[in-house]
């Protein structure tokens, strides 16, 4: 471990942790008490960056164990700056499914073995690149505690598209979805609601009018919508209170 710290009550550092295409370094944010429930934050296009971080960091305040695994190690790159959004592309372009899942079950699996937070007690929310990551995982490991995706492009159609393996999904979804965000039309958050339903999986589906992707991103001030961010925050916590609850 490296770099740990302390800030209001939450102690972060770095973990590393063995996979089958070698190490891949994660972010942990602890609360100050032992944690009993954990979340899996999957990042955006841009790598476990300062966001991502802050993310991890306001799960631990809640209450929650949050790792942010670097989904870019095995390119060896780690963040990239929001205005590098082509570089971006060729790298999550490369991530697929199988990787996702690995990579996700391996976290699963230090959860498990070094921290003693079952699957059950772990939920996995993802943002942008990482909400179609989580969804994806989400397909694949069974007896999760539930799956929160913030606008996750490319789940309904592209080269890794997975709407056709909700079937696999057995724990709670929750989606968010601007409603001006082009790389999710309507007809893409349709089909995405339709396989869930057709699977008998739990969810729950919003769209925010008038915002567009990365609307809770608020690193990114342009994109950045307040009021849907709150209410998407609210709506997520209260989902995870109802399907991951807190001991007493």
């Amino acid at each position: 471990m490296s770099g740990q710290h302390a800030s209001d009550a939450v102690k972060t550092d770095w973990l590393t942790v063995a996979t089958a295409d070698g190490p891949m370094r994660v972010y942990a944010a602890r609360p100050d008490q032992p944690a009993d429930r954990a979340v899996i934050v999957l990042q955006e296009a841009f790598g476990v960056n300062d966001h991502i971080q802050d993310i991890a960091r306001r799960y631990a305040a809640r209450g929650f164990l949050a790792l942010a695994p670097d989904l870019f190690h095995r390119s060896g790159v780690g963040t990239l700056p929001y205005e590098q959004h082509a570089d971006a592309m060729p790298l999550i372009a490369a991530i697929g499914p199988d990787a996702v899942i690995a990579d996700v079950e391996a976290v699963l699996a230090l959860l498990v073995d070094d921290e003693g937070v079952s699957t059950s007690r772990t939920v996995i929310n993802g943002f942008c690149f990482g909400g179609r990551a989580a969804f994806t995982a989400a397909t694949a490991v069974r007896g999760l505690g539930a799956t929160v995706v913030f606008y996750g492009p490319g789940i309904a159609a592209g080269p890794h598209a997975v709407v056709d393996r909700a079937e696999g999904m057995d724990a709670p979804v929750l989606m968010h979805v601007g409603g001006e965000d082009p790389t999710i039309p309507a007809d893409h958050v349709s089909a995405v609601d339709a396989a869930l339903r057709d699977a008998g999986v739990d969810f729950e589906s919003y769209v925010y009018e008038g915002a567009g992707h990365a609307f809770a991103c608020d690193a990114r001030p342009h994109m950045y919508v307040e009021d849907s961010a709150r209410t998407a925050w609210q709506r997520t916590y209260a989902f995870l209170d109802k399907h991951v609850p807190p001991t007493a």
